[in-house]
């Protein structure tokens, strides 16, 4: 069978949706993938209408060639069956796959929309949304969507076979004809009233099912303090009973949708009962051929598919419009930080990072300092320098307030990495680095950060598995693979948040002496009180209730500042 090109997922940029309402943010998606959608319906009609053609070829093939003892007109209609056979399976193959494709790229670009806005959004999302309703939007409602996506190229093709069927009909018999034509939306229509309560109640299990996995994921990141006051029988009997309502929830759906789908095997047996009947009666009667009775049964055998598919994909439909709601309910979440309205290009070579109101300056080809006694008065600072905070007056790049730029550019050249190791599961290699670094760099960051060390334990080097949160590893090798990431990054202005906090001081040692010369001719911020780490800084800044008050090498510091000396000495001690 023949195979579509293969594309990588997920795409590089999934768009600006529409979130006004369900309709249109799902009419968007369809457009995004216009393209692909009008091929597969394309092959989705030549499915559906070469399966009743078929039956019009076996008619012929037995008025033809059996009734009239003609072998010839009997095997040119068998190969007109074959034929079409064959187009039918070629098709079919082909509208699979696109099928496939289009539901895995509606899919993918929802679940991406969504990761977007979440890093846009930060806490923001996740204040205002439980995460565990945010994980459920991405692993059940983008996927309800892609289904759409799927069946839509079927539905497509039972509406042309449907018209198809109802024209040959109607030049054989006007009667039969119209009895299609007006039979079939008719009975389709009587599924109808069970759209509004199917609606309503996937909305009520959906809602519920997003309560229980935030429950769950409340509980598990919170089990340690469970564990500790006794609380784990209070939570466990919160979880049964919001499991219990999605139970009920659930069954309230099986009603609307049992009755749905029962309908798509009884309503084609009531049309295939009428058309039978009505043409075997004109057979009688002389005014039809027994090879076109066959033909209009094998019609309404077929004329199950188109119905039950619509139905099908109705149901598809009133799914895809419940996750698409759920979807909007995120990507309506504001983001704290504001995108300019026309973002300034990012210059080709900044020089300099400065928040007026601290005084800390970060330049370029430079490593410095950032002091502090009490460690939480640079956290502002930080989170302005990397625009996570809402407000940042006074923080410019090279003269121009950094508010100008866009947050993508932000977030590519300005690098905040925080004290908490954080890990996903993984391969190594694609935990290190989302882009395409070759594997020279990968170690040239690995050897810097010290952590050459972790590659020789695992099995498959690079290639190994991470796993989540890795909590396989030591909080010293998180640390230190943590630190190889954000030099992989390559950012031109790189803060790094005690990044040798759970370290020994032989390989913190290695760290300070390897850092300067894996971060040559871009900006390092060094967030730490550690001696090793600071005696290889250009300059300190030495900061007290948010601004700078002292700025030096970091010898002159110890041997000019009490405060700083404090500050070190007391570090070093401990």
């Amino acid at each position: 069978m023949p195979h579509l090109p293969y594309r990588e997922l997920p795409e590089e940029d999934p768009g600006r949706p529409r979130t006004d309402s369900p309709a249109r943010y799902l009419t968007w998606l369809a457009r995004e993938q216009r393209g692909l959608l009008s091929l597969n319906a394309v092959f989705g009609v030549g499915w559906m209408v070469a399966q009743a053609l078929v039956w019009a070829a076996v008619g012929r093939a037995i008025d033809a060639g059996v009734v009239r003892h003609d072998p010839r007109a009997l095997w040119t209609w068998v190969a007109i069956v074959m034929a079409l056979g064959v187009f039918q399976a070629l098709c079919g193959s082909l509208r699979h796959q696109l099928a496939v494709t289009n539901w895995m790229r509606a899919a993918f670009r929802t679940s991406h929309l969504i990761g977007r806005h979440l890093n846009a959004t930060g806490d923001a999302l996740t204040e205002e949304i439980p995460a565990g309703d945010i994980v459920n939007t991405v692993m059940a409602d983008a996927m309800r969507i892609g289904g759409t996506f799927d069946s839509s190229a079927r539905f497509v093709g039972s509406i042309v076979s449907w018209l198809v069927v109802t024209l040959i009909l109607l030049g054989t018999s006007v009667k039969l004809g119209l009895i299609v034509l007006l039979g079939v939306p008719i009975l389709a229509s009587l599924t109808i009233p069970l759209m509004r309560p199917l609606h309503r109640a996937q909305a009520a299990q959906r809602e519920a099912a997003g309560r229980l996995a935030a429950l769950a994921s409340d509980t598990v990141t919170g089990l340690r303090i469970l564990r500790g006051v006794g609380g784990e029988e209070v939570f466990l009997g919160r979880y049964q009973r919001q499991n219990e309502v999605v139970r009920r929830t659930g069954v309230r759906v099986a009603s609307p949708q049992a009755g749905l789908e029962s309908g798509q095997i009884l309503l084609p047996a009531i049309l295939t009962v009428v058309v039978t009947f009505i043409g075997a009666h004109d057979v009688m009667a002389g005014r039809l051929q027994p090879g076109q009775l066959v033909s209009f049964f094998g019609y309404t055998t077929f004329l199950t598919t188109p119905l039950r598919t619509a139905i099908e994909y109705v149901i598809s439909v009133t799914r895809a419009f419940v996750g698409a709601g759920k979807v909007l309910r995120i990507l309506r979440v504001a983001p704290t930080i504001g995108e300019p309205a026309t973002p300034r290009p990012w210059p080709d070579r900044p020089e300099c990072l400065l928040d007026a109101r601290s005084g800390v300056t970060l330049e370029r080809g430079r490593v410095v300092g950032l002091v502090a006694a009490d460690a939480s008065e640079i956290a502002p600072i930080v989170e302005r320098l990397g625009r996570f905070d809402a407000d940042t007056r006074g923080v410019t790049l090279d003269g121009v307030a950094i508010e100008d730029f866009a947050l993508a550019d932000m977030r590519r050249h300005v690098v905040v990495s925080e004290v908490e190791p954080r890990l996903f599961s993984g391969r190594l290699r694609d935990e290190l680095s989302t882009r395409a670094s070759h594997e020279d760099l990968i170690h040239e960051a690995m050897r810097a950060a010290s952590a050459t060390d972790i590659l020789e334990i695992l099995d498959d080097g690079l290639d190994s598995r991470v796993h989540e949160r890795g909590r396989s590893l030591s909080g010293g090798q998180r640390q230190r693979l943590v630190l190889a990431r954000a030099l992989l990054t390559d950012a031109e202005f790189l803060i790094l948040v005690e990044p040798t906090s759970a370290v020994d001081a032989h390989t913190e040692e290695r760290i300070a002496d390897r850092l300067r010369g894996a971060r040559q001719g871009r900006c390092t911020a060094l967030v730490t009180t550690s001696p090793l780490l600071l005696e290889r800084t250009d300059e300190v800044f030495v900061l007290r209730g948010g601004r700078v008050v002292a700025r030096a090498a970091h010898d002159e510091l110890l041997n000019h500042s009490p405060e700083y000396r404090g500050i070190v000495l007391r570090t070093e001690e401990s």
